[in-house]
């Protein structure tokens, strides 16, 4: 899974953060989109676009603010040794309660500290621990034994007033069809937002003094639930679906939905006999319409120092410009579907069957396209049948077309995560021992560095963001990045979580594990390479990738290496010729980056799908 830089949660995937078509994240209305740094969750195809979230509590409560819930106990002692004790009365949970309970501290209430903490630099500090079974006035004890993120320990934390916040994170039991009995967060229409997760007890905001000369206890009353998502209504233009999965279903033994955000072109309604294309677009979950389709903040255009700051970055039109021209017919007349498939692992199931997440490529292409072809007057053949995502949505794309080469008939990936393994993002994990130093017999090691700013300046580390998501989750179940990747390719552990590609606190490779997720087809450019003689045939003219040069997380790499292999195959013996486009992004043109206005990018779609219309 880039916007609104500052944004709290994952570097993917911001506290304000939900998705929608190819890798998009509205954020206030008004206020342009924001692709260039630090974040990569899939920024693509939209701009001012409305906030629509979980509420904050601070808003919500009365006075919650300044409840005072926190319990105060000072031990004069030279050790420095701050302890947190969380519990809840029967009146918020009458338990018992499996999960994860966190600690959130902030030095400013601009937001409920819970929203300013996650797996990115600009993170406030927060502690998480399992919790099995809790009961209600059982006391969960946070302590410096308990790992944390920017700061290791609570022992850490500088003298200062803070604003504390206590949450738990309720998980569901699923009793598998492959044999395993795990707990994991089961997704609430918030897109696996751990700090954010309706049904989560959480407690008021509560301003305490830390002294590092002294033992602190805070004690905090979790009595409140935050609310559910508030469904979204169906308008004239944008239409809801959504299915249980019959396969997905069965594999985790629990109710699993398919969904989609539908946009219909302008005179769908008047011509009942019409047919259309579809486009699919795909990535982190959303349920807004695609390709930033919205009515809202219209009222007030873009600046031109906006416009001017945009076309630095890409060439993507805002939302409401996009809006304008579907509605007066001023593009291409297409039905535009934005797929939903969180899993209990991740907010996007990358789109593959996986062992893990279970057979979510067969459910996409057997229930959910069958389902939307039955629903609305598509042309239902593959030769009119599009896809296009950006970041995991790039990636998601790329898989569906190649691992479904005769369901669609072109893909457009945008600067998609990684294509080739051997650049994880920038590390190679079939050859190197170490996700999280460089090592090459010098005697200057260098941190592996996970995001960087156009520039080329180290925003996190490998290393860095590993730490986050294990505070978030233990088990590779924090709903991060690294841990949707390993959910989504990794093989099943004895435990029946996902078997880990490396340590997360050394950052040791378990190259049977890379092995296997080779195997499984999900390193892109091996697969391709491996099975070009059955499937290239399959996909002259059908692959369309687009990334920036100075990609945010080093996604160019991994393009690099895929433009290589695909244009091997004009070579002799080597074919048949791709016949795709690669496009690049210079200079310094970050993650988000796209060449073409997402008008632009319909016309093209419909001259593939005249191409390839059969002729009568």
């Amino acid at each position: 899974m880039a916007c609104a830089k500052h944004a709290p949660w994952t570097r993917r995937r911001r506290a304000l953060a939900t998705r929608s078509g190819a890798g998009q994240v509205p954020v206030p209305a008004g206020h342009a989109v924001d692709c260039t740094w630090g974040t990569r969750y899939a920024c693509a195809m939209h701009s001012h676009l409305p906030q629509r979230g979980t509420p904050s509590l601070t808003a919500r409560l009365p006075g919650a603010r300044h409840a005072l819930l926190a319990a105060l106990l000072l031990i004069p002692g030279p050790a420095a040794a701050q302890t947190f004790r969380l519990s809840f009365p029967a009146s918020t949970n009458a338990g018992p309660v499996t999960g994860r309970a966190y600690v959130f501290l902030s030095r400013t209430d601009k937001r409920e500290p819970r929203l300013q903490s996650g797996a990115q630099r600009g993170s406030e500090p927060f502690f998480g621990v399992d919790i099995d079974r809790v009961m209600p006035g059982k006391a969960i004890t946070i302590d410096r034994t308990t790992l944390g993120f920017p700061l290791e320990s609570t022992a850490d934390i500088p003298a200062g007033d803070y604003f504390v916040q206590g949450l738990i994170l309720p998980y569901t039991r699923f009793v598998r069809a492959d044999g395993h009995t795990i707990w994991a967060h089961m997704d609430a229409g918030e897109g696996q937002r751990f700090n954010a997760a309706p049904g989560s007890l959480v407690s008021a905001v509560t301003m305490v003094h830390i002294d590092p000369k002294r033992q602190t206890a805070v004690s905090l009353l979790l009595s409140n639930v935050i609310p559910p998502v508030q469904p979204v209504e169906d308008t004239p233009w944008v239409k809801h679906v959504r299915i249980t999965s019959t396969l997905v279903s069965a594999f985790w033994n629990h109710p699993m939905a398919l969904g989609a955000v539908v946009l219909l072109p302008k005179g769908y309604d008047h011509n009942p006999s019409k047919r259309y294309p579809v486009i699919y677009t795909i990535g982190h979950y959303s349920d807004r319409p695609p390709f930033g389709f919205t009515t809202a903040g219209c009222d007030r255009p873009e600046s031109a120092e906006a416009r001017a700051a945009r076309l630095a970055r890409t060439a993507r039109e805002p939302g409401c410009e996009f809006q304008q021209a579907w509605t007066t017919g001023s593009v291409p007349e297409f039905i535009a579907v934005f797929i939903q498939h969180t899993t209990p692992f991740y907010d996007d199931s990358y789109a593959l069957n996986s062992a893990n997440n279970g057979p979510y490529g067969d459910a996409i292409v057997t229930e959910l396209i069958p389902e939307i072809d039955r629903r609305f007057r598509t042309v239902g053949a593959s030769y009119a049948r599009l896809v296009t995502g950006g970041s995991t949505g790039g990636w998601d794309a790329l898989a569906l077309q190649v691992h479904y080469p005769d369901v669609f008939g072109g893909a457009w990936s945008l600067y998609p995560d990684q294509l080739d393994f051997r650049n994880y993002q920038f590390g190679n994990i079939y050859a190197d021992t170490n996700a999280f130093i460089a090592d090459d017999g010098t005697w200057l090691p260098r941190e592996v560095p996970s995001s960087r700013s156009a520039e080329g300046l180290t925003e996190l580390t490998v290393r860095e963001e590993n730490q986050a998501e294990l505070v978030i989750a233990s088990k590779g179940r924090s709903g991060g990045q690294w841990d949707g990747w390993q959910a989504a390719w990794a093989p099943v552990g004895p435990d029946g979580y996902p078997k880990p590609l490396w340590d997360k606190r050394t950052g040791h490779i378990d190259r049977a594990v890379a092995e296997s997720m080779r195997a499984g087809g999900y390193d892109l450019r091996d697969y391709l390479e491996r099975n070009w003689h059955t499937v290239g045939p399959r996909l002259v003219g059908k692959l369309h990738i687009a990334v920036g040069d100075m990609d945010n997380y080093f996604l160019n790499l991994g393009v690099y290496r895929m433009e290589t292999f695909l244009e091997a195959t004009k070579e002799p013996g080597k074919g048949p010729y791709y016949a795709g486009t690669v496009q690049y992004g210079r200079p310094l043109k970050p993650h988000g980056w796209q060449p073409w206005t997402n008008q632009d990018l319909l016309l093209q779609m419909m001259q593939q799908v005249e191409r390839n219309t059969p002729r009568q």
